[in-house]
């Protein structure tokens, strides 16, 4: 007769065996304090836990291989795709970002061109490898420094060796001629796991690239390093770290903030005593005095002494100082006329220029112009000279007010990248290896120096070297470096631990299971960096805007300077300029055209939007937020309308769900047992929650060891795969839904049916296991009267509710957002949960396979109106979904936004436009607030840049001047607009870093869910 097993209550052995399973884990803490105290002991748990990471990173490997298969698929049909991250120098403003991607933009072998002028890089995805020597050569002809950083195929799927491997540049100095060098490189080949050695000496010292496979403790960089100093223990071995991005950005700052400064500091002790003669002397004193009669008298051709003397103090400003904005523009000028430029022969004359272009224009105008009256007076001396006509004090303060301007501007651009600097200066440096072969047990190395399987000391406040997980001692971690929350989180034996936390309490050991490059904060960085250069849609409007600005301000400039030339030619000015002469009179009119030109400013429009993402992403990054896919990403969750929510996982705990109920249909116990040895076997092939849920369950019995075949994963259904026995016949085992279940035409008990619809109602989510025997000779044939499938077990998993899963779900539904829950978990259980958070059941889609979740996420996009849209597009409402397993990928990457929960699998994370690293939804709310926050800042600082050129522009062409004050006739000096125009992109930097702000009202403050709130919530659930 089959009996049913109906619980581990009616199983006495579960408690005993799990009360053997706690013991072993006490032993274990029980055995490292013992080797802490016994060298040879630690030396044994030593070699055991590296046989574990051996197998551990392996499997990571796999996991990270399948990652790239589905996370990384190629973005073109050619296989030869590379991606290159570049260094550019010289950039002062976007219009040059814009000059940079303007070369690019017919060339068909360019797939993506991103400049970013904060950070003086740019990345690029271009076809065929050979190009990217065109790539510097483009950049170099548009007059700007360029430097390769790295340069990766990415279409390429690395393999499980290649992952393994690892590159180091180690430099050995003292090496004095070619006998050492030879023994160096015998030594080195001769070590098992090097797979390529490359070699430059140069001035004594030796210059070594090895690729090798690391095999601890067979082979780590450090046997690599002692085996160098084997040959001369003099040797001064070092590793090689290639200066960062944030490293070279900074060096580039710092080598344009010195030039910008030593030309301001010139101009600057120049700029005071033009100001004494040009100003106060000229203007402001009385004309009786001494002084002003002394610079004001003729000396040669009927110029003063003032002019003469403004003459020589504008020239070196003009030629040296101001060289700066000279260059570029000559610079600019040639690369566009240039015989191989791609830009085709009508757009050079309406698309071209910048900042720099303006500012050499104008100061160029007012310079040459004063020249033309000294010779025009050298050749036709006059009575005397309107000393109004020149404009060598313009010169100067022109060129004064915009290097300092430029340094001020340099100087922000900095600051705007100090949460990345803040988080790189997380990385720590140094490591207090534990080794038990080593008499001293311990001993500090550097960072590069660790491997995989390494055992790490951490003391109290200290950060982690690399990731891993503890081995000894219990603490808590302050991990609001990376995930934004200030609470200490309590870390014992088996938890994981980050490199950038700090541990608080007592000391801990570690084991490394990623080395320096590869850990959590590394990923956060990168992240950062990448999402920081991706545009929003809005930025590409100032790009167009930039395009044409210049050649449009000198449109206006030209237009203006005929209108006032026409004036004063036709006598109808003041009385006191009738008898001026020709040349006066054009002379007087151009400074309306200088006004122009100077005035004018595109970098308000340009840095409107990227300063006031890169601020904002950084905050985001404060507060456990990664925008991955940078502008875009952000602008679009600044207008959702509807948030799509997987269920396991994500309103759900995920992480540690647990069997509450089982049942397995067995002649005996035995059997049952098998049953559970079966399922166990299968599921631990598989990444699923629920998955791991049951291998944990069955780990608390002793079950028989089965050899597993032909294993298969089911995409949202389950598992598949044939289990051998020994002197018994092999049988094929399916673990999953009852999706899974019905496809192989599986029969379920009435009995068995009503147990499990019981555990759906309470929101538990099902997991069935049917066998089938076939003969072990020959798979293919089934043996007679056995071959249908048949139920031997079901469970019932308990994932509990995230706490704060109400509560946000309650202020999104507040703030007009829909809220849809998709899962493929079935309908009651599904509906279950949604009622227990808020989710109606007509917005619950269940029983959906992966390939089906991207199907109705487009659908929900064409069907859900979106009132805010025009009424063609109210159909096209933006959808955010948020996952965290493999099952959620389709989905992801269907939803407009794809927010992954931290603790997910790797593929939601890599496919992922936004990760939430804390995995706490409270985050969601935060990063809705901070992305509306940041455009409504990006249009103020658009709102501002447009209304001052709007405004600026007729002001300097001289829209005031028929106005008078005190018998002086309004109008905009071109000092005053260089100053005006500096004054104008500053503000825009100033306005995106108050985003920082304290201040309330000015900058941002996270929108948390209040505690009451969240309690109410807890207390629902």
């Amino acid at each position: 007769m089959v009996s049913e097993i109906t619980s581990e209550k009616e199983y006495p052995a579960f408690q005993k065996e799990k009360g053997k399973f706690i013991a072993r884990k006490h032993t274990n803490v029980r055995q490292i304090e013992t080797a802490r105290k016994n060298n040879d002991n630690l030396k044994t748990y030593s070699d055991e836990r590296r046989n574990d990471i051996t197998d551990e990173t392996r499997n990571k490997e796999k996991n990270t291989k399948s990652t790239h298969i589905l996370g990384k698929a190629p973005l073109h049909k050619s296989d030869d795709l590379w991606k290159a991250s570049l260094l550019v120098s010289g950039m002062v403003c976007a219009a040059c970002a814009a000059a940079i991607k303007n070369k690019f933009k017919n060339e068909p072998w360019i797939k993506s061109f991103v400049v970013n002028p904060i950070t003086n890089s740019a990345t690029v995805e271009f076809l065929n490898e050979i190009n990217q020597q065109k790539i510097v050569d483009a950049i170099e002809e548009a007059g700007f420094g360029v430097e390769i950083l790295n340069v990766d195929r990415i279409t390429t799927l690395p393999t499980e060796t290649q992952s393994r491997q690892r590159n180091v540049r180690i430099n050995v100095e003292g090496v004095v001629n070619d006998n050492y060098q030879s023994q160096i490189l015998n030594k080195l080949r001769n070590l098992d796991g090097i797979l390529e050695i490359e070699h430059t000496a140069r001035d004594e010292e030796l210059i070594l690239n090895v690729t090798y496979t690391p095999d601890p403790p067979s082979l780590t960089i450090r046997d690599i390093i002692n085996t160098i100093a084997t040959v001369d223990p003099c040797f001064k071995t070092s590793i090689y770290h290639p200066p960062t991005l944030e490293e070279r950005s900074r060096k580039i700052q710092a080598r344009e903030q010195f030039r910008i400064l030593i030309r301001a500091l010139i101009t600057l002790a120049i700029a005071i005593p033009t100001m004494i003669i040009g100003f106060i002397y000229m203007s402001l004193v009385s004309k009786y005095n001494q002084v002003h009669i002394f610079f004001m008298e003729p000396v040669k051709a009927g110029i003063s002494r003032a002019q003469w003397a403004l003459f020589i103090l504008a020239t070196p400003v003009y030629f040296f100082c101001a060289d700066v904005f000279h260059e570029c523009t000559v610079t600019e000028i040639t690369s566009l006329w240039h015989s191989k430029s791609s830009v085709p022969i009508l757009q050079r004359f309406y698309r071209f220029g910048s900042m720099n272009m303006l500012i050499s224009t104008g100061t160029s105008i007012a310079y040459i112009s004063s020249i033309a009256q000294l010779i025009s007076a050298g050749i036709h001396p006059p009575i005397m000279t309107d000393n109004n006509l020149f404009y060598f004090d313009s010169v100067v303060f022109l060129t004064l007010f915009q290097l300092v301007g430029r340094l001020i501007e340099i100087f922000s651009k900095a600051k705007t990248g100090n949460a990345v600097l803040m988080l790189a200066n997380l990385r720590p440096v140094k490591a207090h290896l534990v080794e038990p072969e080593s008499a001293e047990n311990q001993k500090n190395i550097e960072v590069d120096l660790l491997e995989y399987g390494d055992l790490v000391e951490v003391f109290s406040g200290e950060s982690p070297p690399c990731d891993g997980i503890i081995v000894y001692g219990e603490t808590s971690f302050d991990e609001s470096s990376l995930t934004g929350e200030s609470k200490a989180v309590r870390k014992t034996v088996g938890d994981e631990v980050f490199s950038g936390t700090v541990n608080n309490n007592s000391s801990i050991i570690m084991r490394i299971t990623s080395i320096a490059g590869d850990s959590m904060l590394e990923k956060i960085i990168s992240a950062v960096q990448d999402g920081q250069t991706k545009e929003a849609a809005i930025q590409r409007i100032a790009d167009q805007l930039t395009n044409v600005f210049v050649p449009l301000i000198f449109l206006i400039a030209i237009i203006t300077w005929g209108i006032w030339l026409e004036i004063v030619m036709s006598n109808k000015l003041p009385t006191e300029l009738l008898n001026l002469s020709l040349g006066s009179r054009v002379s007087w009119s151009l400074q309306f055209a200088i006004a122009v030109v100077v005035i004018a400013c595109p970098c308000g429009l340009a840095l409107a939007a990227p300063t006031a993402l890169y601020v904002g992403s950084g905050i985001a990054a404060e507060n456990g937020i990664l925008a991955k896919g940078g502008g875009e990403a952000l602008e679009k969750t600044a207008k959702l309308k509807c948030v799509v929510f997987d269920k396991t996982g994500t309103v759900t705990n995920g992480g540690e769900p647990q069997v509450t109920n089982h049942r397995y249909i067995a002649y005996n116990r035995e059997e049952g047992e098998l049953y559970l040895a079966m399922t166990k076997e299968i599921e631990r092939h598989s990444n699923h929650t629920i998955a791991k849920a049951v291998v944990s369950f069955c780990n608390g019995y002793e079950l028989e060891q089965l050899r597993i075949s032909d294993i298969k994963e089911i995409p949202g259904k389950g598992m598949k795969g044939i289990v051998h026995r020994r002197f018994s016949a092999c049988q094929e085992v399916i673990v999953g839904n009852e999706a899974l279940l019905s496809d192989y035409r599986v029969q379920i008990s009435e009995s068995a049916r009503s147990l499990i619809d019981s555990w759906k109602s309470e929101g538990k989510s099902i997991a069935l296991t049917a066998t089938k025997t076939w003969v072990e000779e020959d798979i293919s044939i089934p043996i007679q009267g056995n071959s249908l499938w048949k139920l031997v077990a079901f469970f019932a998993i308990t994932d509990h509710i995230r706490p704060e899963a109400l509560g946000v779900i309650k202020v999104l539904k507040e703030r007009g957002i829909g809220v849809w829950m998709l899962s493929g978990d079935n309908k009651i259980t599904a509906d279950r949960v949604g009622s227990q958070i808020g989710i109606p059941t007509e917005n619950i889609i269940a029983d959906v396979l992966p390939e089906q979740k991207a199907e109705r996420i487009e659908i929900l996009r064409r069907t859900l109106i979106n009132p805010d849209r025009p009424l063609r597009r109210q159909n096209c409402t933006l959808i955010a979904m948020v996952g965290d397993g493999i099952n959620d990928y389709p989905a992801l990457t269907a939803a407009d936004v794809s927010i992954a929960i931290g603790s997910g699998s790797d593929i939601a994370i890599t496919s992922a436009d936004i990760v939430l690293v804390n995995s706490d939804l409270r985050s969601l709310i935060i990063l809705l607030d901070l992305s509306k926050y940041i455009f409504f800042r990006i249009k103020i600082n658009f709102g501002w840049a447009l209304v001052y050129n709007l405004f600026a522009l007729p002001v300097a062409a001289g829209a005031l001047y028929p106005i008078t004050r005190n018998g002086t006739h309004l109008r905009l000096d071109p000092v005053w607009a260089s100053l005006a125009m500096a004054t104008s992109s500053i503000s825009v930097i100033c306005s995106s870093l108050l985003m920082r702000s304290r201040v309330p009202g000015l900058g941002y403050r996270p929108s948390q869910i209040s505690d009451r709130r969240l309690n109410r919530s807890i207390i629902e659930v």
